[in-house]
């Protein structure tokens, strides 16, 4: 018999003074048997960093064509898409022909080994975005996981603050590519 999704509830509220966006969300995140609190809460992160009122969670982990988040416009064109990890140079090559921009969040202690195995192959995709989060920050914001949260996000000049309850994660994100002028 098949493992169920864990079922998390976030009511997250967001002050993104670099974009002029504040808005609250109420977030129902499923969580793959075979993901992490860790993994979950960089998607939550991805959210908070790009949210708008178009940005959805996908079926990620237990569909193969979706990413972990997009964002639709209201014909359906994909605007947004958004990886949490490592995915191999196919799948991005793939998103970058299906999306507006593509975003991929990585997270993990070798995540200089693996951009430095397909950084050249994806080089051409000019809506491509990589972003690196220190695995010791993502290991702080799995303390912040809890079936039911409740929290803040902060973002100014770059810096991200996600705070729930008593504690407080300061996130820097390194961007190591970012998109080519058109």
């Amino acid at each position: 018999m098949a493992l169920k999704a864990t079922i998390y509830k976030a009511d997250l509220q967001i002050a993104d003074m670099d974009r002029n966006y504040y808005q609250s969300h109420v977030l129902t995140l499923a969580r793959h048997p075979s993901e992490t609190d860790e993994r979950m809460m960089v998607r939550l992160l991805a959210f908070a960093r790009y949210a708008h009122e178009a940005l959805t969670f996908t079926k990620g982990l237990f569909d193969v064509d979706e990413p972990d988040l997009w964002q639709k416009d209201l014909t359906g064109a994909i605007k947004l898409w958004i990886e949490v990890g490592q995915p191999d140079e196919k799948r991005i090559l793939k998103a970058c022909g299906r999306a507006e921009q593509v975003v991929v969040l990585s997270y993990a202690s070798n995540s200089g080994i693996w951009w430095g195995g397909i950084s050249s192959r994806v080089e051409r995709a000019k809506n491509l975005t990589v972003i690196n989060l220190p695995s010791s920050t993502s290991r702080e914001l799995e303390k912040l996981a809890q079936r039911n949260m409740q929290l803040q996000c902060t973002i100014q000049d770059g810096q991200i603050w996600l705070t729930g309850g008593d504690e407080t994660v300061q996130i820097d994100l390194v961007t190591v590519k970012a998109p080519s002028a058109f």
